[in-house]
Parts: structure tokens; C-alpha cells; sequence
């Protein structure tokens, strides 16, 4: 069992080599992004929103991971939590990184230059699909996801330092109203920010694939971290092997949700067969889109699933990491399939505007939440259910007091 224990044994983690890299991916990535904006507005304005709606799955599933982590009143997450805080804590960066699309939105939504008079699917969904709408909810979103993200974080340092019971209970509270917040918000931002890319499609079960997607990946981001965070030696006392084996279990829950969730959207809209619907699957079948589309089914839900079967794999860090790394990958060619068939019609392009906007974003989330990770505890200091989640009993004070008199 030794051999596939997540955190073998060995010399503390030193990343001090590493300390430039988020800066470095920023300054050759913004070059690069910034030479697009000027050279081919078009392909920058579709390659940052690749990035975007890519990193946006991080910070929204960071969110959505605190969310149940408090509705489900769990005590094996509490070690974990404080890496979710604060990648849900990145929406208002993912706010600011959103103003380039907000400027050329004219330039990627066709139906923005549409008329609803004589466009019939765009006059069914008014009066979502204006422009004051669009802006409007755009930054309604932005404000409610830094709302709850903030007031979570808030409460949970708060009890970091106060040790109050109370403040569980009211992260129980915004728990419960920020889920239904975070569903509506969600739905409404991927519908406005990806599917009306194509405005004649019609989907119920948008919302729900791209949460699914973003959830999935946010677990193998949080399974990395937290062994990285350990070898470190920040968690090396509260990350026991049930925190890594549970983060592995629901990564495998995930990958089989997705996969349901995938083919439910695309059986539903195949039997109807209507043509307002299946023309965004028809576009997908063009040239090596085709490809990509059995890349995705089986590197995004065989490979994983077949690989996560065996319960000592989500132990494993020889299978873990990989996975991971290939996650990345899977959620990437995933976002161009979504997105990008608009621009490049014929097939799969990687575009050098593609990996420069990547870079970019990676580089300055990792800096935002290195820099909050620098200024907080590592993790939950005086969660009453840490114990629990540690298997550690601790004794109740009242009986230590009875005891103490007992003993007077």
C-alpha cells in the first residue's frame, strides 16, 4: 500500500524555482495576446474567450465545492476548503479578465447585429437576447458569484480567528441561498457567454453539461494542489489518505456525470430531430471536428472512467497526475469544440492565439491565488468539525469540568 500512498515520504516540496513561472506565463502570454488584439481582433476576441470560459471552470467549480461542502455539513472537505475559497475568491478577476469580451461581443455574437423582427429564434428569446440584457446580466453575475465567494471566505476566516460555532451556521445559511444563485447565474452566464454563439440553438441541458465539465476538472486541479501543498508541508497534518481517496471518488463520480449529462444533451436533440437543434451537431461533424468529438468521448470519459475503476487508483499518484495533466487537455479540446467551430468551420485549429491567451490566464489566476494563499492560513484553523474529519476525539469541555469538580 506504501507505493500508492498520494504523499510519499521525502524531503519537503521546494517550489522556490518555480516563483517566476506565473509572472513569465503572463508577460510572454500578454505579448502575445496583446500582438493578436492588433494583428486578428476576430481570432484574439474567440481565442480569449476559449481562455476564459476554460478558467472560468475553476472558479466557478471552487465555488460550487464550498457550496456543498457546507450543505452537506461535511467534515473530510474541511481540510480543502481553503483552496476552494479562494479559487471561488477569483470571480472578480475572471470580472475584470471579462472586459475584452464585453468590448467585442459585437464581433462574436452574430445575433447582436440581428434584427428580432425577422429572425425567429432570436425574437423567441427575447428580451434575454438584447444587448442591455446581456450586459446587465453579464455583471449581475460577477457581482453575485463575489458576493457569496467573499462572504464564505469571509465567515471562514472569521472563525479562524474567533473560533465561533456560529459562523458554521451562517456559512450553512449563504450556502443554501448561494446554490440556487450559483445555478441560475451559471446557467444564464454559459447560455449568454458560449451557446449564443450559435443563438438558433436550443438546449435545456446546456447550463448543466458545462458544470458538470467544470466541476470535473476543479477535482483533479484540487487533488494536485493538495498533494503539491502537502509534500510542501502546509497540509501534511490535517491531508490524510481519506481526503485524497474521497477527492478521487468524486472525480470519478464526475467523470460518469459528464458522460450522462453529454449524451442525454445529445440523444434528446438527435430523436427529436428538429433542425433548430441539430444543426450545431451537424456543424461538429465538419472535417476534424469530427475527430476531436471522439477524442473528447473517449479521453473525457473511457480513459478516466476505466482508469479511476480500481478503488487503490485514486491512491495512486502514478495514475492521478496523469490524469490530471490529461484533464487539462480534455477540458481544453472540450471548449474548442464548443466555441470554435464558429470561426473555423473546416476542422480543428490550434492557434498560436490560443495558447498565448491560455498562458496569460494561467499565469495571472496563479498569481491571484498564490497571492491570496499567501495571506491566510492554509487551511480552516478552528473549524469545529475539523476534528471529525481527522477521526481525532476530542473530549467535550463540560465533561472536563464535571470531571475537574468530581475531583474537588
Amino acid at each position: 500500500m506504501a507505493s500508492h500512498h498520494p504523499t510519499p515520504a521525502g524531503s519537503p516540496l521546494d517550489l522556490s524555482k518555480w516563483a517566476k513561472v506565473p509572472a513569465l506565463l503572463m508577460g510572454v502570454g500578454g505579448a502575445g495576446a496583446l500582438l493578436g488584439a492588433f494583428t486578428n481582433h476576430v481570432q484574439f476576441g474567440y481565442s480569449w474567450l476559449l481562455a476564459y470560459m476554460f478558467f472560468l471552470s475553476l472558479c466557478m467549480g471552487g465555488l460550487f465545492l464550498v457550496l456543498v461542502h457546507h450543505l452537506f455539513d461535511a467534515s473530510w472537505s474541511v481540510p480543502i476548503r481553503r483552496i476552494n475559497e479562494h479559487l471561488a475568491c477569483l470571480a472578480p478577476v475572471m470580472a475584470a479578465l471579462w472586459i475584452p469580451i464585453g468590448l467585442l461581443a459585437p464581433k462574436l455574437y452574430r445575433w447582436m447585429t440581428s434584427d428580432h423582427a425577422t429572425d425567429h429564434a432570436l425574437h423567441a428569446k427575447y428580451p434575454l437576447f438584447t444587448m442591455p440584457a446581456f450586459y446587465g446580466v453579464s455583471i449581475a453575475c460577477f457581482v453575485l458569484w463575489t458576493f457569496v465567494a467573499f462572504r464564505l471566505r469571509g465567515l471562514s476566516l472569521e472563525q479562524d480567528r474567533t473560533g465561533d460555532a456560529r459562523c458554521t451556521e451562517k456559512m450553512r445559511v449563504t450556502a443554501c441561498a448561494g446554490i440556487f444563485i450559483f445555478g441560475f447565474s451559471l446557467t444564464l452566464a454559459v447560455i449568454l457567454w458560449m451557446k449564443a454563439l450559435a443563438h438558433e440553438w436550443f438546449s435545456t441541458m446546456y447550463g448543466v453539461y458545462y458544470f458538470a465539465g467544470s466541476t470535473w476538472l476543479t477535482l483533479a486541479t484540487v487533488y494536485v494542489i493538495t498533494v503539491i501543498l502537502k509534500r510542501r508541508g502546509d497540509l501534511k497534518d490535517v491531508m490524510q489518505e481519506k481526503q485524497f481517496y474521497f477527492l478521487g471518488s468524486l472525480f470519478f463520480a464526475f467523470t460518469v456525470f459528464y458522460a450522462y449529462v453529454t449524451f442525454s444533451q445529445y440523444f434528446i436533440i438527435w430523436n427529436a430531430n428538429m433542425p433548430e437543434e441539430t444543426f450545431w451537431y451537424k456543424l461538429r461533424e465538419k472535417g476534424t471536428w469530427f475527430q476531436l468529438s471522439l477524442v473528447i468521448i473517449f479521453g473525457k470519459f473511457f480513459l478516466p472512467f476505466l482508469a479511476l475503476l480500481r478503488i487503490d487508483a485514486k491512491l495512486n499518484l502514478a495514475v492521478m497526475l496523469p490524469l490530471a495533466a490529461w484533464a487539462w487537455v480534455m477540458h481544453f479540446c472540450d471548449m474548442s469544440f464548443n466555441i470554435m467551430p464558429v470561426l473555423h468551420q473546416d476542422g480543428f485549429v490550434l492557434h498560436w492565439q490560443d495558447v498565448a491567451c491560455w498562458a496569460f490566464f494561467a499565469g495571472a489566476l496563479a498569481h491571484f491565488w498564490i497571492k491570496s494563499y499567501r495571506q491566510h492560513p492554509p487551511f480552516p484553523q478552528r473549524d469545529p468539525r475539523m476534528a471529525e474529519g481527522l477521526g481525532i476525539y476530542v473530549e467535550p469541555v463540560s465533561a472536563k469540568k464535571l470531571a475537574g469538580q468530581g475531583a474537588k
